[in-house]
């Protein structure tokens, strides 16, 4: 009997690039624009996606060069996951380095890529491009992060 723990169950520090991939959920949450108040620095979520997020799948459409074409696109470190305070709580990035296991709904414990969405986490169905929002004041939500 293999008592081996699954990838996504082990210390983020000992997974190699392929299994922390693979994490990823694809809520597309994390590549929702926010506003943040100048004076709190309380950060405030919008519907407005980035451009290069595919709003159906909740993925990159282009992942390979996504630095090149949005400059502020943020590179998820396993080192610095405390510093980012906007990945969302759902966020399996956040769940494991905070050591808790993955909800159930993720595709690594449901088998399906579409359970993020069934159960409303993911980006799917309301929200914008921001090739198409205007002014991202326009578009706050009352979601949490």
């Amino acid at each position: 009997m293999n008592s081996a723990k699954p990838f996504w169950e082990k210390p983020l520090a000992s997974l190699d690039r392929g299994e922390w991939e693979a994490l990823c959920d694809g809520c597309g949450r994390c590549c929702l624009h926010k506003l943040e108040d100048d004076d709190t620095g309380e950060l405030f979520p919008t519907n407005v996606a980035c451009k290069l997020l595919d709003r159906r799948t909740g993925l990159c459409s282009d992942y390979a060069n996504r630095k090149k074409l949005v400059s502020d696109c943020v590179k998820l470190d396993p080192k610095k996951l405390d510093e980012l305070e906007w990945l969302p709580s759902t966020c399996a990035y956040r769940l494991r380095s905070e050591g808790q296991p993955l909800p159930e709904w993720h595709y690594l414990i449901s088998g399906s890529r579409e359970t993020v969405h069934e159960c409303g986490q993911s980006t799917r169905g309301w929200t914008v491009s921001e090739v198409d929002a205007g002014d991202l004041e326009w578009h706050l939500v009352d979601r949490p992060l």
